[in-house]
């Protein structure tokens, strides 16, 4: 469970003070899959941030799993990174010249997990890209790209997966199947939270957590959620 309360971030530069977040209190359970929307300028990056042990409140507390992880060290907060939380971004932010399941295991190098290989074409097939397994990225669609990163996110098998508009670069139909990975991922118990300004990527989510200036303006249980249209063949991502 995640749990913010009365989180406040503040950035100074020189004479500038910035009040990013505003005394946040929420709560995520356990396998919920969660939209976090609002303008730019809202916040909501810098909750992602906060969520994923990326940063730190400079007032109010965070929770993970009942642990407050606000004044932990910079090496606990790795090791927690590394262990419950995987991170798809919109840059898919993969290492060029460095092939896709390369890439896949970089996360495993620093949680000194064996057979990384096989953890990682493991991976790459749950989202169907066993065959391209030694394409770099430059060699990849930009869906295709887009896998991969969701395959390195999940290949240390995360309790919580955080997506910072997963399909902002994408088409409708690659964008399709990005959620439907997500949904799958969420649908094997395991919590999502998605950064977006997309009301279309929004309606996959259970929830929808609206931030202004810093602020929860919003937060709402939708009656009804979007169903990915089935996809190519991959194996289901939640499966181990």
């Amino acid at each position: 469970m995640l749990e913010l309360q009365q989180v406040t971030k503040i950035y100074r530069t020189g004479t500038v003070t910035l009040r990013a977040l505003d005394a946040v209190s929420l709560t995520i359970t356990d396998g919920e899959m969660v939209a976090i929307m609002g303008p730019s300028g809202s916040g909501k990056s810098t909750l992602m941030n906060i969520l994923g042990c990326l940063d730190v409140p400079t007032e109010g507390r965070y929770l993970l799993d009942g642990v407050d992880v606000s004044g932990m060290s910079d090496d606990e907060l790795a090791r927690i990174r590394g262990h419950k939380i995987g991170f798809v971004f919109q840059s898919f932010n993969l290492i060029p010249r460095t092939n896709a399941v390369r890439n896949v295991e970089l996360p495993l190098l620093y949680t000194g997990a064996r057979q990384r290989r096989q953890l990682a074409q493991r991976a790459l097939a749950r989202v169907g890209l066993a065959d391209r397994e030694k394409h770099q990225p430059t060699e990849l669609s930009g869906g295709q790209q887009q896998r991969v990163a969701i395959a390195r996110a999940l290949v240390t098998n995360p309790t919580l997966l955080l997506a910072d508009e997963p399909t902002g670069n994408l088409d409708t139909a690659t964008s399709n199947e990005i959620m439907r990975l997500l949904v799958e991922f969420n649908d094997s118990g395991r919590t999502v939270v998605i950064i977006t300004h997309d009301e279309e990527v929004a309606a996959f989510a259970e929830r929808v957590i609206r931030l202004r200036d810093g602020r929860v303006v919003s937060d709402q249980r939708q009656p009804a959620r979007t169903t990915p249209r089935a996809g190519p063949g991959a194996e289901r991502v939640g499966a181990a």
